[in-house]
């Protein structure tokens, strides 16, 4: 299985997905890792990204997603997926990708963003990430305001289920 844990930037997906990982005992991937340079450079400039931007991105990701169902490996990816259309890209209809949506509101993801220091992503691109998502159906959806831990167990319960 893939879990996804998307959401906009700073709503804890890298976070909440390597403690997921961990205790599931698989591997976690970055999403951010397999941007291309031009793309963070454009974010670093205070740029959001297009979908043009986000294709070859979301490709990779797309690839490395399916390559992995085909190898048997269970991964937690950590990305942004905020469209239905990347979603549905990363998924490929195959049943064994789940999206976990950590689901903030624009207060809590500003104090995140202005407290970290991530030079490819400054906080004034915030608005362009809610403008851009499209919250999901389907998604199992956990509230970003939690602290990781308790959501990492609050996911790995509703796996149980």
């Amino acid at each position: 299985m893939i879990l996804i844990v998307m959401g906009v930037a700073g709503c804890g997906k890298s976070t909440v997905g390597r403690l997921l990982a961990q205790k599931l005992g698989c591997e976690f991937l970055e999403g951010d890792d397999f941007h291309p340079p031009s793309n963070r450079d454009k974010m670093a400039r205070g740029q959001a990204l297009t979908d043009e931007d986000r294709k070859p991105w979301l490709d990779t990701l797309e690839r490395l997603v399916a390559g992995k169902l085909a190898l048997g490996q269970d991964a937690v990816l950590a990305c942004s997926a905020l469209k239905q259309a990347y979603r549905d890209l990363l998924s490929g209809g195959r049943p064994g990708v789940k999206f976990i949506y950590l689901k903030a509101d624009r207060n809590l993801i500003r104090t995140r963003l202005e407290a970290r220091k991530s030079r490819h992503f400054p906080p004034t691109l915030m608005e362009s990430q809610f403008e851009a998502l499209e919250e999901p159906v389907g998604a199992w959806v956990a509230d970003a305001s939690v602290p990781p831990e308790a959501l990492v167990d609050e996911i790995m319960t509703r796996m149980r289920r």
